[in-house]
């Protein structure tokens, strides 16, 4: 355990690292720390910060920087977030995909850094099904979401349908299983299908399986914007390496989407320190994220992804806003 004099000179080395770029020397933490202590006594207590794996000692320097356990334990246990006034304009209630895009921007312009969301997870209910016929044996079929964004997919079928038996089949469809999940749908066609006119049920078994890919596939699972603010970043724009490989990280979003996954199921500003776990790929990069709701219900997940040596009070800041502006939007929306 640390004594207080230890917790103040980490608290003060982390605080000056984050402002200034720059590896902490004895001189500058005591002076940054306001403590009245001898050079000698704050560089033992460095050394001691350091054996704990806390701090490190970059080659080219004399003076000291934060490892991810440093990091770590400066924001888990010293961090006072300050409640300044955050401007940032309202999120507008609209279709979802606008939101989540508006909201990435947000993230990103606020923090300077990159801004991320996930989609809402999406369920594969539907509001209302219609038919369309497009030629023989070719038909399109309209599915609105409970949320009211309308998917068409184009199905094909061995037998071709007259406008009746398409408003048949749409009518059905809609009076007993609107609200539904299509996989329950599906289950409930082959249970009840000796109730259907064969070709009716073929119709509908198509439509099923078309919405269900549709509504699954409505939207881009992450979101991502202000990557290029990480070329202003130093510890970015001084190495090539890292960033590439955060650029490689942003394309292939996978690895994005599992960090945003698992903070999802927590409550709350979450704080993932690169190097610390795999759930951040590399040492350099930092992610602050929060769960958003629709209707009271988690749904998704939005953070900042920068440098390990970012402003964690003012990014905690502004995700919890901003998850709170997307919760406002997408629970508000006509």
């Amino acid at each position: 355990m640390l004594d207080d004099r230890a917790k103040l000179l980490l608290k003060a080395l982390v605080e000056r690292y984050i402002a200034d770029g720059q590896p902490v020397g004895s001189r500058t933490l005591s002076r940054a720390s306001g403590l009245d202590l001898s050079p000698a006594t704050i560089r033992n207590v460095m050394a001691d910060l350091e054996e704990l794996g806390l701090i490190a000692s970059p080659h080219t320097s004399a003076g000291r920087v934060p490892t991810a356990r440093g990091y770590r334990l400066f924001v888990d246990t010293m961090l006072t977030v300050q409640r300044d006034p955050l401007t940032a304009p309202q999120l507008a209630p609209e279709q979802p995909q606008k939101v989540i895009a508006n909201a990435a921007q947000l993230l990103s312009n606020l923090s300077q850094f990159v801004g991320v969301v996930m989609a809402p997870r999406r369920t594969s209910v539907f509001r209302h099904i219609e038919f369309l016929r497009l030629s023989e044996r070719r038909f399109l079929v309209i599915i609105v979401s409970p949320e009211g964004d309308v998917q068409n997919r184009v199905i094909f079928t061995d037998a071709d349908y007259s406008s009746s038996q398409l408003v048949e089949a749409s009518n059905f469809l809609n009076a007993h299983y609107a609200g539904l999940a299509m996989e329950q749908v599906r289950e409930r066609l082959r249970s009840e299908v000796d109730v259907l006119r064969g070709e009716i049920a073929s119709l509908m078994h198509a439509a099923v399986n078309a919405g269900s890919e549709a509504l699954s596939a409505a939207q881009e699972e992450v979101v991502i914007s202000g990557e290029r603010n990480l070329l202003a970043v130093s510890d970015f724009s001084s190495d090539m390496g890292n960033l590439r490989r955060a650029f490689e990280l942003f394309e292939q979003k996978t690895q994005i989407l599992r960090l945003l996954d698992i903070s999802s199921q927590a409550e709350g500003v979450r704080i993932y320190i690169g190097g610390e776990s795999q759930v951040v790929p590399f040492e350099e990069l930092s992610v602050v994220s929060a769960p958003y709701e629709v209707d009271g219900r988690v749904v998704g997940t939005l953070g900042v992804i920068g440098p390990t040596r970012m402003p964690y009070d003012r990014m905690i800041q502004i995700v919890d806003i901003t998850s709170k502006l997307v919760s406002n939007a997408l629970s508000h929306r006509k």
